[in-house]
């Protein structure tokens, strides 16, 4: 078990720094982590959506705001 980091004293340049080598750690997992069914089924959804021209897209600000 890894000590509680305070993330709050480091400089942001470490923040970064710190999220950079999450990423590579996590990201190197990709091969043994599965998506779930449902996910490559919204995905087929989507794409079928799409060459249907029957998609709908959002705007980011709304979408990631919920306005």
């Amino acid at each position: 078990m890894i000590a509680k980091l305070d993330v709050k004293t480091l400089s942001r340049t470490d923040k970064l720094r710190l999220l950079e080598s999450l990423w590579a750690d996590l990201s190197a997992e990709d091969a043994s982590i599965t998506s779930p069914a449902w996910n490559g089924d919204a995905l087929k959804e989507a794409e079928k959506l799409h060459a249907e021209d029957n998609a709908h897209f959002s705007d980011w600000d709304e979408a990631k705001w919920g306005q």
